[in-house]
């Protein structure tokens, strides 16, 4: 079947000039080794640290798996400042951070400080320099330092978050008359109208207060 001049078989040329549209990572072994290098001489530069971190014990999200307890991110700073530890020299000491979390219970907040205080217990700092011994500092470290073997999440295990389950018992006459809609209902129509509520009682004393001026002149 003859083309016609509109369907033109075009000649594309794609392997002109290809070596230029290449990339190659051949120092691929070269940049593995300097950056082992590098973390070899950070960790020195750093010191005794520990090498595993404590991990605090949180709910895992939705209504599915809220029931459970699993290791988080970092410890809050709520729950440090209770268990008497700085911020900053937590990571130090194997202790990280996390600034986004908050504290919604009493219990979490108890739960991770009591993990802080057991872990503060057995935890045995080393001088940064031999001979000179500062505050919190371990005064004998060699002899505290059978101490420090063995793994952190095996001495201080996340609990399970089982909840107790209620023995069966007989409804109440005040549970059967409960409405808890309509108690949702009203605690949200409550949070909404304290502005308003508020302003509107202002008006009311300032128009009271107005009126016994002008009575007792």
């Amino acid at each position: 079947m003859p083309t016609s001049v509109t369907s033109v078989l075009h000649r594309n040329h794609f392997r002109k000039d290809w070596q230029s549209r290449v990339k190659t990572w051949f120092d691929q072994p070269g940049k593995k080794h300097s950056r082992r290098v590098a973390r070899q001489a950070k960790a020195a530069k750093a010191g005794l640290r520990p090498v595993e971190l404590l991990r605090p014990a949180v709910r895992a999200p939705t209504v599915r798996y809220n029931r459970k307890l699993r290791a988080g991110r970092g410890f809050t700073k709520a729950e440090l400042k209770q268990a008497g530890v700085r911020a900053k020299e937590a990571l130090s000491i194997g202790i990280p951070v996390d600034h986004r979390r908050r504290n919604k219970s009493e219990e979490s907040l108890k739960l991770n400080v009591e993990r802080l205080e057991a872990y503060k217990a057995r935890l045995v700092v080393f001088p940064r320099k031999a001979g000179k011994v500062k505050a919190g500092d371990a005064a004998d470290a060699n002899k505290d330092a059978d101490r420090v073997h063995g793994s952190v999440q095996k001495a201080f295990p996340i609990p399970k978050g089982a909840s107790v389950l209620e023995e069966p018992r007989a409804v109440s006459a005040e549970e059967k008359e409960f409405n808890a809609f309509r108690t949702l209902r009203l605690a949200r129509s409550d949070a909404r109208l304290v502005g308003v509520r508020a302003e509107r009682k202002r008006k009311a004393e300032e128009e009271e207060a107005a009126k016994k001026s002008a009575s007792r002149s």
